[in-house]
């Protein structure tokens, strides 16, 4: 029988967040694949781990898929993790899982820690719903647009930024219009220095404009708020439709796309009632 592909997630901070299923796993498995090794064994030692540990990441996994998979082809299980959190998230890992599954292997996920959320919990910002976009592009022009994108969404946006890059990240949102948007960062979670650093984009740009953060980094921008409908607006368009002959259907789909008043009263207007 083929073995079974195990995503590990890892402490992204205290050790102590390493989970009795992860240790159980990663001692029994025939082989562990790491982003880095070096940066791996202190938390593999501490836990008394002592599989053997190969090296995985963005530059080799092209090269090491095809072997790992034909390893578990052969029967032996083998753990994938990353330097921190959760593999395959803003990590290496994509192209090993989704060659398992083509091979028909077990792909089995052994959770734990994870930066995003434990950002997101204490942020203060909505947990209901929320994006995860991980690091913005640098390209200037698509970081532009990414930028509007993060604050035209109506859910928190969760983003990985490098610290010598949070302040242009903070003041490219304030340029595209986010200045009083609500924001977070978080830096060093579940370590010593642990920080969240509350308030909008500009007053947070303006802080890290002239402190550096250290650690890793996590930025949170609070959702879009709701736009309120521009009734008597609608109503002059649907009148003007009307008038132009346009059906019912058609006004409907205009006063919805245009000013974003609900439906029955959509029908109302089109309908001149």
């Amino acid at each position: 029988m083929a073995g079974t592909l195990y995503v590990v997630a890892t402490p992204i901070g205290n050790r102590a967040d390493l989970t009795p299923r992860a240790i159980e796993t990663l001692r029994g498995v025939a082989l562990i694949v790491a982003e880095d090794t070096r940066h791996s064994a202190p938390l593999l030692a501490w836990a008394g781990i002592s599989t053997p540990v190969r090296s995985y990441h963005a530059h080799n996994e092209a090269e090491q898929s095809p072997r790992l998979v034909e390893r578990l082809l052969e029967g032996s299980d083998v753990a994938l993790i990353s330097d921190a959190g959760t593999p395959l998230v803003s990590d290496p890992g994509a192209r090993l899982v989704d060659a398992a599954i083509a091979a028909g292997i077990t792909v089995t996920p052994i959770p734990g820690a994870s930066a995003i959320l434990a950002a997101l919990v204490a942020s203060g910002l909505s947990a209901t719903a929320f994006t995860f976009l991980g690091f913005l592009p640098r390209a200037a022009t698509e970081r532009r647009a990414a930028a509007q994108w993060v604050l035209a969404s109506p859910h928190t946006v969760v983003l990985y930024e490098a610290p010598p890059r949070v302040a242009d990240l903070l003041q490219t949102l304030a340029a595209a219009g986010g200045a009083e948007r609500r924001a977070v960062v978080a830096r060093e979670l579940t370590k010593l220095h642990e920080e969240f650093r509350r308030g909008t984009v500009v007053e947070l740009a303006a802080y890290y404009g002239t402190t550096a953060p250290r650690g890793e980094v996590v930025v949170l921008i609070d959702g879009a708020p709701p736009t309120v409908p521009d009734h008597e607006a609608a109503a002059r368009r649907a009148s003007a439709l009307r008038a132009e002959g346009t059906s019912v259907r058609d006004t409907v789909r205009h006063l919805q796309e245009e000013f974003g008043v609900a439906r029955n009263e959509a029908y109302r207007l089109a309908q001149g009632t």
